[in-house]
């Protein structure tokens, strides 16, 4: 089984690339549980959410990872868990950390802000493109930091999705 996580800021292109990659390529593809969880509480999260936030996201991974499919889609991790948590409360429980690098993730797409277009959605909070790059700056150095192996992408949306649908198909040994 080969570990794709697709990761960065809100308003990327990170679930529609996830799609995309899914029909090309076929596997599975994991949601992003958080979204899920505000759907049923109807609210904004707070601190207090965090453990119950990444706890759902491991389990939707663990659930996917039993599947053992050829290929498994992350649209998001616990690194986004992380570094929202950091950056809404100003922490994060140290065991999230601790679980996202005792897992193995074979290859991050790094979707860069800066190309397209931010999209309210009614859950995104940053619409400034200054702090949708500090985003993808924190993950490029957490990545970076951590040895996890990464491509960035950047573009417009058809750019993008060119190179994303590229890089997983040389990736994978199939032509995109």
């Amino acid at each position: 089984m080969k570990v794709l996580v697709l990761t960065g800021p809100e308003s990327t292109g990170k679930s529609w690339l996830a799609a995309s990659l899914q029909v090309q390529f076929g596997g599975v593809v994991v949601g992003e549980y958080v979204r899920y969880f505000i759907d049923q509480q109807q609210r904004d999260t707070c601190y207090a959410d965090i453990p119950a936030i990444a706890r759902g996201q491991l389990e939707w991974e663990d659930k996917a990872r039993a599947e053992r499919p050829e290929l498994l889609i992350l649209d998001t991790h616990l690194l986004s868990n992380m570094l929202w948590s950091r950056e809404l409360f100003g922490d994060c429980p140290a065991w999230i950390e601790d679980a996202l690098l005792a897992r193995r993730y074979d290859l991050n797409l790094l979707l860069d802000p800066r190309g397209v277009p931010w999209v309210e959605d009614g859950q995104r909070c940053q619409p400034q493109l200054a702090e949708r790059v500090r985003f993808f700056e924190a993950c490029r150095d957490w990545l970076l930091c951590h040895q996890q192996p990464f491509i960035p992408l950047q573009g417009d949306w058809a750019e993008r999705q060119r190179q994303a649908l590229s890089c997983v198909g040389q990736w994978l040994g199939s032509p995109a």
